[in-house]
């Protein structure tokens, strides 16, 4: 006989929580709870929402995939 297990919750995924969006000096864009510090090295957008808004925000602003100094450096090679 098996026990059933418990799901375990991850706080960084539960529906309904708000997300703020961060970025570093890349111009690499990421997720973060928005109850929690801003890590180093990361600066704060300035927008919160639910996970689906930020995830459309991202969307909408991180258009270039490639790290700013691999823009930089292609655009030295021109």
């Amino acid at each position: 006989m098996t026990t059933p297990t418990t799901p375990t919750l991850n706080s960084y995924t539960i529906d309904g929580d708000l997300f703020k969006v961060i970025k570093n000096a890349e111009n690499q864009y990421s997720l973060w709870p928005e109850k929690k510090a801003t890590p180093a090295g990361w600066t704060d957008t300035g927008f919160s929402g639910s996970k689906t808004e930020a995830t459309d925000y991202v969307d909408r602003e991180w258009t270039d995939m490639r790290p700013l100094s691999l823009q930089k450096a292609m655009a030295a090679n021109k």
